[in-house]
């Protein structure tokens, strides 16, 4: 990669780049500024970065989740208002060009740099706490695994000033992602990043699986864990299952790139839809890695604020390690036009529907735990409530794109695109939103300011619904994603109203930030 860059890599001939880049560089000095002038980095550099403290490291993967959901989040803003005024003769303001790195950098900001610090900031956090031991099992590698996460974000960042990303998707699929179509730094960016932090998170899958397996308190049996370490334990068995398919996927592209090999170019012998199966025989167990973390929130979350223990606790962790089994087994949906058959179709179909299952259970097993409780209606469980409404629906589009016709009709249209954030915003931004709430007093020693908290909530709930209802009836029209430009004008009322929830998203982050500033000055 670094002999690929020349001077003609600063962005100089894009102003957007420049500016944004500016702004980036002139805040890291500022920050930078203040901590030197304060004199904090002896303090900074003893307590914090080098520490091996679960509790710090955990505090600081959700830190950079923070950070880079702010900037994972212009990134949506700018193509939601790009399609919201490219319409007919009007081009917009971003060129396509731009636009392509935009789309591919913020699929790959929030699900390997937002998504994943999220759980495993909470999982560090509190998982050690819950278990009745000190640290986890090799805290040294604890704080590696945190470090490369942070230097892959660090390097994606770095694309937006020196070079460029990638324009290929968050996915990477060959041939686009091929030297022929991708000579410049893009790709190398992209895959650079994720191996890096890709290990760091495998590390932190082996930490974890040891810390719930061996170091567990005396009288810590199974049974009685608590539904959050259930779900840790099969999130980080997930990951150490699926991210060596991954890592061994990017290594097969980095040898096409740099060695002249041929795995995935059909033309020389290789096969491009063998990348598609190894991506997504990680990618779909990805999701629950995700999103069980955020389900084991959840169930902390609705016992606490009922005033009840949760109801049928066996079932829930039977739920977990069942859906920990079935995700490896339906990875397939996600190219039923792939051309593989009628009978491989129908399996994976039939697979997809019944994972719906166990999650099914676990929903039904938060409803009766709220069933004549006692509810104290907070900020957590507020997020907990607006996760059960959104998950349903996105699990029932999810159910209705399992099915093979269905999806031959809407893959690769909007109302795909609305359907995995239904799922990813809905389950795993609202999860990590309620942990947040929900152990900051456990991790800081003062409560957040509770009417800011569901300010946020409510703006988060009504600009998610805003943003992404609009994007099913527009896949439903025949809007593919990804467009720069739109065509149709007809199209155009929707995409204004998704534009106003993606605005009213950005008010819901700025009232976490103004939560945490008040909390903090008034404490």
């Amino acid at each position: 990669m670094l002999g690929k860059l020349s001077w003609a890599a600063i962005l100089l001939n894009e102003p957007i780049a420049v500016l944004t880049g500016a702004v980036v560089v002139l805040v890291i000095l500022t920050v930078l500024g203040i901590i030197t002038i304060k004199g904090w980095w002896p303090y900074l550099w003893r307590e914090w970065l080098t520490s091996v403290d679960h509790k710090r490291l955990g505090v600081m993967y959700f830190l950079l989740a923070l950070v880079m959901l702010l900037r994972g989040f212009a990134d949506a803003i700018m193509m939601r208002s790009q399609q919201a005024v490219a319409v007919g003769g009007a081009q917009g303001y971003l060129p396509p060009d731009h636009y392509n790195q935009i789309f591919s950098a913020h699929g790959t900001i929030m699900i390997f740099f937002v998504a994943m610090p999220f759980v495993i900031g909470l999982i560090n956090f509190v998982v050690p706490l819950q278990l009745g031991v000190r640290d986890v099992a090799f805290p040294v590698l604890n704080s590696v695994s945190f470090w490369l996460t942070a230097s892959g974000a660090l390097l994606v960042n770095a694309s937006l000033v020196i070079g460029n990303f990638a324009r290929t998707g968050w996915m990477g699929y060959p041939p686009l992602s091929e030297l022929t179509f991708s000579p410049d730094v893009g790709v190398d960016y992209y895959l650079w990043s994720l191996q890096i932090s890709g290990i760091g998170t495998l590390l932190t899958g082996v930490n974890f699986v040891t810390t719930i397996l061996k170091l567990r308190a005396p009288g810590m049996i199974y049974f009685r864990m608590p539904v959050f370490c259930w779900t840790a334990l099969a999130t980080n068995m997930l990951i150490i299952a699926a991210f060596p398919i991954l890592t061994a996927t990017f290594v097969m592209l980095l040898l096409d790139r740099y060695v002249g090999m041929h795995f995935f170019t059909n033309d020389a012998g290789g096969n491009q839809m063998m990348y598609v199966n190894l991506f997504w025989a990680w990618g779909h167990p990805e999701v629950y890695i995700l999103i069980l973390p955020a389900f084991g929130v959840f169930s902390e979350v609705i016992a606490t604020f009922s005033g009840k223990g949760l109801f049928s606790y066996r079932s829930m962790v039977l739920a977990t390690l069942g859906i920990c089994v079935l995700s490896f087994m339906v990875w397939l949906h996600h190219f039923f036009t792939m051309g593989a058959g009628a009978d491989v179709n129908a399996f994976f179909g039939i697979m997809s529907m019944i994972i719906a299952v166990p999650t099914g259970v676990k929903v039904f097993n938060w409803l009766f735990t709220l069933f004549r409780g006692r509810i104290v209606f907070k900020t957590p469980l507020l997020f907990a409530i607006g996760f059960m409404v959104t998950f349903v629906i996105g699990g029932m589009t999810g159910v209705l794109l399992a099915v093979p016709p269905v999806d031959f009709v809407l893959h690769n249209s909007v109302f795909l695109v609305a359907h995995f954030h239904n799922v990813i915003i809905g389950g795993v931004v609202f999860g990590a939103l309620a942990g947040y709430n929900y152990w900051f007093p456990k991790a800081f020693g003062f409560t957040l300011d509770e009417r800011l908290g569901q300010a946020s909530f409510w703006c988060w709930l009504v600009g998610f619904y805003l943003a992404f209802t609009p994007l099913y009836v527009l896949g439903l029209m025949g809007m593919t994603r990804r467009l720069q430009h739109i065509s149709d004008p007809s199209w155009q009322p929707l995409l204004l109203v998704a534009e106003a929830g993606a605005v009213l998203i950005f008010c819901g982050i700025l009232c976490q930030i103004a939560q945490l500033y008040v909390s903090i000055r008034t404490r």
